[in-house]
């Protein structure tokens, strides 16, 4: 057994000894890990709307999007593969929504930026492939808010089984956790470079990730960072990276997170010309830690992009980020943790914890009461109080779904309601 009356440098070599021989939980509760290691650091990457997994995740989000704006009672599940100069789109939709499919994903290629000459993937001259076909019915039953045979009740129904997380930190004024934030604003900073004409030799496929060292669980510097992105074949590698220094990377992270030994790490491989689905395949939802909180909270595994708010993977995502948030914005806690889990066909959730890892300023169950009597957790009731059936989706795809201004998941409305209940 462990020394009760071990100092903390005793208690953290003797967790150390613990955790390697077993005898603590492969993911041990975040107060162990603080007594283990008060110093760390940990490291979040962002992609740009140029990369693969983006260009695929975007044409997703604009069919959905083009089905909502015609007929808000849509169901889209929509997958789409890119590579090379091939668009596959695949998955089920079921709307009254009259669309030109070819029109939507070309109009979504151009966005990102991929009209070069020398594109291999290229908005006008990429070929469609469209395999969608009508959702199943054994599953819109499920959904829809009617009797069926064998479903026990006539409420609509979650669209699958499945977990769920949200998660808030009082780190930044997004509530987001750092280092995701810090990785976002790069790659948004040079997708505003590249399509402002100021800078020719960018192409759209980039990646960002920034590293941050933690002290008592506060950042304090940024140990590195990297942005790896697509050039043209005549810019020069020392050219991009004094340029990235200056215009992108001192630009967007605050000056006192920049130290003597913060390390830069540009392009490192020395050439990235070949880049987008030519370089790579991308996959609708194969970025979900990207889109969520940078691997810092739990994430349920479900993918967001081309699917419609009746599918929980999405709404309820929002939803616990929504409750997460006003937690953390009333004060209550400095971090809150959110899970709910759902049986498909079934309206209410079978189960709702809230974990705000020892930075409570009440106990967590007292929380969680407060959370029921203010949030409905129902499928139907998560759209209308987050007004979910809109064509929306498209401004979710890059950057993270979580920590912009607008959405309404992000909104603290609900803090004057939390506290009331809680007293």
């Amino acid at each position: 057994m462990l020394d009760p009356i071990a100092t903390d440098g005793d208690l953290g070599a003797l967790l150390a000894v613990a955790w390697q021989f077993a005898l603590l939980p492969e993911n041990p509760p975040l107060h162990l890990q603080e007594a283990m290691a008060k110093s760390f650091v940990f490291s979040s990457e962002s992609v740009g709307e140029g990369h693969p997994d983006k260009v695929a995740d975007l044409i997703s989000d604009s069919v959905l999007d083009a089905c909502l704006a015609q007929d808000p009672n849509s169901r889209v599940a929509c997958e789409t593969m890119v590579k090379s100069n091939m668009v596959i789109l695949a998955g089920e939709i079921t709307t009254n929504a009259k669309l030109n499919y070819e029109t939507i994903v070309r109009d979504a290629i151009r966005d990102i930026g991929y009209v070069n000459n020398d594109d291999v993937f290229h908005a006008d001259q990429v070929f469609i492939n469209n395999y969608l076909t009508r959702q199943s019915a054994d599953i819109s039953q499920g959904v829809d808010a009617k009797k069926a045979k064998g479903k026990k009740t006539a409420e609509q129904g979650a669209g699958d089984q499945g977990l769920m997380f949200g998660y808030a930190c009082n780190e930044t004024p997004e509530l987001m956790p750092t280092p995701v934030m810090f990785a976002h604003r790069l790659g948004r900073r040079l997708t505003q470079l590249r399509k402002s004409g100021k800078v020719d030799w960018l192409r759209p496929d980039a990646k960002s990730q920034v590293s941050i060292r933690y002290e008592e669980g506060k950042p304090i510097e940024v140990v590195n960072v990297v942005i790896s992105t697509q050039h043209t074949a005549d810019a020069k590698h020392a050219e991009i990276e004094r340029y990235l220094i200056d215009n992108v990377v001192k630009q967007v992270i605050p000056a006192k997170m920049l130290t003597k030994n913060s390390q830069f790490l540009i392009n490192p491989t020395g050439r990235f010309v070949i880049g987008g689905p030519q370089g790579d395949s991308g996959l609708t939802g194969r970025k979900i830690i990207v889109d969520t909180y940078g691997g810092w909270g739990r994430h349920g595994g479900g993918a967001f992009s081309g699917k419609d708010p009746s599918k929980v993977d999405r709404s309820a995502a929002y939803m616990c980020r929504w409750v997460a948030k006003n937690i953390v914005a009333s004060g209550l806690a400095e971090i809150a943790e959110l899970q709910v889990a759902y049986a498909i066909g079934h309206p209410d959730p079978v189960s709702v914890y809230v974990d705000t890892m020892g930075t409570g300023k009440i106990a967590d169950e007292k929380i969680v009461r407060a959370v029921e009597k203010i949030f409905s957790f129902k499928p139907a009731n998560i759209i209308t109080q987050l007004d979910l059936l809109r064509p929306i989706y498209r401004q979710t795809t890059n950057y993270g779904h979580f920590g912009k201004d607008g959405m309404p998941w992000e909104a603290t409305d609900k803090v004057a309601e939390l506290l009331k209940a809680i007293k």
